[in-house]
């Protein structure tokens, strides 16, 4: 008799929750990893974790799909001649390593972000989403009972603490490149986990062609589910998961696109997964409709107040609270309408994961294709409030009449934010990188007509069309603002050569003189036509400008020195910031394209993040100075409190009074170290109030 067959049927439970805990705290551990990765690929765009959401769920669904395969009874015999060897060439990929392919974000993001995840940890990921399912058949076939349900709590909870150690622990103290080798160790152990059980499954196969696995006692037959059900097994879970997506994407537009908004939503949903599966008996339906109800008159009081700024904890509070009612709404009643017949055990989970992907699809793919806007947090909400309807209906006409109204009022809800949307827009456009749009008013009167470009709710620059302030520069660069200083006193008297990483409304090239030179950089293609068709900055300049499509730190990487005076870094998508912009190696190519006594411009206006220690410890790293530069509101001229930081060696610009009169050394923040591509952490610099607005 083999090893396998002789482990006991304790040590073969312990067995098969190792393996399913295991697998699942790899598979979450390697998500926020793998998707930070590809961030410098991608400009450090939000959009990278919302696809790869999408590519995670459709492995998930076709992980459950080969569980569901597998697992019939006639295939268990090759259990052992199919499984295996893919645990051991997905085991040779992940020791072999997985590194985004950066060539590949020459075409679409979205098939640059499948195309590598697949060549990554395609296999590697799909065996691990496929173990919950088939370690929980096998069990239920060798023992001759009911699906151990608990353990798919049990997978949950591994998967919880990987998000929760990843923000806390993981990314502050480990090194990408460490983080890749411990886990594929754990993979390998997994992999040999797995390998007994299958080992012991096809034994038991072989020995037991005739037993009745996987059913209960032939006396008793459990009815089937009915198609109502099945279909809520799909629309359900699809609920839930555009709920996720859409505040994951809401979050991490306005505030930063780092594992620590990632993991937060992701976390919140696999704990209600948790609740609802595990503890069934605390969950009432009729509280979890009262408090979905308060939420959604909580968003549409947020989303009607559109020029009203919310404290980070507060946003953060808000979404994450109503996630967690709307997830554990979904997954509860998933959970009640679970099938009695063991056999349908992996279609329940096939269905929850071709929900989880339908829902993840619709929201990160399917809604920048249909909509110029961003509904895409209302949308779930309006969801939601339908999959109550249909949930409640069977509770009376008081249910139906509360959530046939909810459901019409969040429809209303769309419309309106279109109708508000459309007033006064020039344009609106919406694309991988975000939702663009150019509102035009003619207040305040000496404007004229004022311009405004925005990148969801946040301005990225204005335009006055008065005649005396066409070539005025407004909002954060105004000719007192850090780089206006830097660009009107970096070298009197002659021709400047000036690079930036960000083209906005174009606003910087109001500052090009004849003979100037400028050399923007911007990432999102559906920019340049705004910037130059709709705003005049660029286009009555007299400086020769060029501008380079593709990742600032990509372009600049393969160019020869272009020797500029100042460079100026303004590549803030909202207020979210692309991290491999602001890390040691990037400084090393800054460097190698300024000329002597050239000037680093950094834009760092931010409200929920205190960067400029950091860039003073990215200053101090490359043996450079640091100087900070606040400049406060003037409404009368259309300019906006704006922090820049300036880095430099060239002293004597930083001693002119000018510049040494406004501009200040950095305070030191302990605790804080360089950034480094494989090494970067926002939790020391978060502001957790919003800062005072002057």
């Amino acid at each position: 008799m083999s090893s396998t067959r002789s482990l006991t049927r304790g040590s073969a439970r312990i067995l098969y929750g190792c393996a399913i805990f295991l697998a699942a705290f790899l598979l979450f551990a390697v998500e926020p990893m793998a998707a930070k990765q590809l961030l410098p690929a991608l400009g450090g765009s939000s959009a990278v974790w919302l696809t790869c959401l999408v590519f995670f769920q459709v492995a998930l669904l076709l992980g459950y799909l080969y569980a569901h395969w597998l697992g019939c009874a006639r295939r268990l015999p090759l259990t052992r001649a199919l499984h295996l060897p893919l645990l051991l060439v997905a085991a040779a990929i992940s020791l072999i390593g997985f590194q985004p392919d950066l060539a590949s974000a020459s075409v679409h993001p979205f098939l640059a972000i499948f195309h590598t995840l697949i060549l990554t940890i395609g296999l590697p990921f799909l065996l691990l989403a496929s173990t919950s399912p088939l370690l929980q058949l096998w069990q239920a076939r060798e023992e001759g009972s009911g699906v151990p349900w608990k353990l798919f709590a049990l997978s949950n909870a591994g998967s919880l603490l990987a998000l929760v150690l990843y923000p806390s622990v993981i990314e502050p103290y480990i090194s990408l490149s460490l983080q890749r080798r411990i886990w594929a160790i754990g993979f390998v152990v997994y992999a040999v986990f797995s390998a007994a059980l299958a080992c012991r499954t096809h034994a038991s196969a072989l020995s037991e062609p005739a037993a009745p696995s996987a059913s209960v006692p032939s006396f008793e037959t459990p009815p089937r589910s009915t198609l109502r059900a099945r279909l809520l097994w799909f629309l359900l879970p699809a609920g839930a998961s555009m709920q996720l997506c859409a505040v994951t994407g809401h979050l991490s537009q306005n505030v930063a696109a780092i594992p620590l908004l990632w993991v937060l939503p992701l976390g919140v949903y696999l704990l209600t997964f948790i609740l609802a599966f595990e503890t069934p008996h605390l969950y009432r339906r009729w509280i979890a409709l009262r408090l979905l109800a308060v939420m959604l008159a909580g968003l549409g009081l947020m989303f009607s107040k559109t020029g009203v700024t919310w404290p980070i904890l507060m946003i953060i509070g808000f979404f994450l609270l109503e996630l967690f009612i709307a997830c554990l709404f979904c997954h509860a009643e998933t959970w009640a309408l679970r099938p009695a017949d063991p056999s349908e055990s992996t279609l329940f989970y096939l269905l929850i994961a071709a929900g989880g992907a339908a829902g993840t699809i619709f929201i990160g793919i399917l809604c920048p294709l249909l909509f110029a806007a961003n509904y895409d947090v209302v949308l779930s909400f309006l969801a939601t409030a339908a999959l109550a309807l249909a949930v409640a209906w069977q509770s009376g006409w008081g249910q139906r009449l509360l959530w046939g109204t909810g459901t019409a009022l969040m429809f209303a809800l769309v419309i309106m934010l279109h109708i508000v949307y459309g007033r006064s827009t020039l344009v609106q456009v919406r694309n991988f990188y975000g939702s663009l749009r150019v509102r035009e008013s003619h207040w305040p009167p000496q404007a004229h007509t004022m311009r405004t470009l925005l990148n969801g709710t946040i301005e990225h620059g204005t335009q006055w069309f008065a005649s005396d302030m066409r070539r005025i520069p407004t909002t954060y660069y105004a000719f007192d603002s850090g780089v206006g200083l830097a660009l009107r006193f970096c070298c009197e008297g002659r021709a400047r050569t000036i690079g930036v990483i960000g083209l906005g409304a174009g606003t910087l090239a109001a500052y090009g003189d004849a003979g100037d030179r400028m050399q923007f950089y911007e990432i999102n293609p559906a920019v340049l036509p705004i910037a130059r068709n709709l705003f005049a900055y660029i286009r009555e300049s007299p400086a020769q400008i060029s501008i380079i499509p593709g990742d600032a730190r990509i372009s600049l990487a393969s160019e020869p020195p272009q020797h500029f005076d100042v460079l100026a870094i303004d590549a803030f998508s909202g207020d979210a910031i692309p991290l491999h912009l602001l890390t040691v190696q990037a400084m090393q190519v800054y460097r190698r394209h300024l000329a002597p006594g050239g000037i680093l411009a950094f834009h760092v206006s931010n409200r929920y993040l205190d960067l400029p220690p950091e860039v003073e410890k990215l200053a101090e790293a490359s043996g450079m100075q640091a100087r900070v530069i606040d400049t406060h509101t003037d409404d009368a001229r259309g300019e906006y409190r704006a922090t820049w930081v300036l880095v430099t060696n060239n002293t004597a610009f930083l001693a002119r009074p000018q510049i040494a009169d406004v501009a200040f050394l950095i305070p030191d923040k302990p605790g804080l170290r360089a950034w480094t591509d494989d090494a970067s952490s926002l939790l020391p610099i978060f502001q957790w109030h919003l800062p005072t607005t002057q």
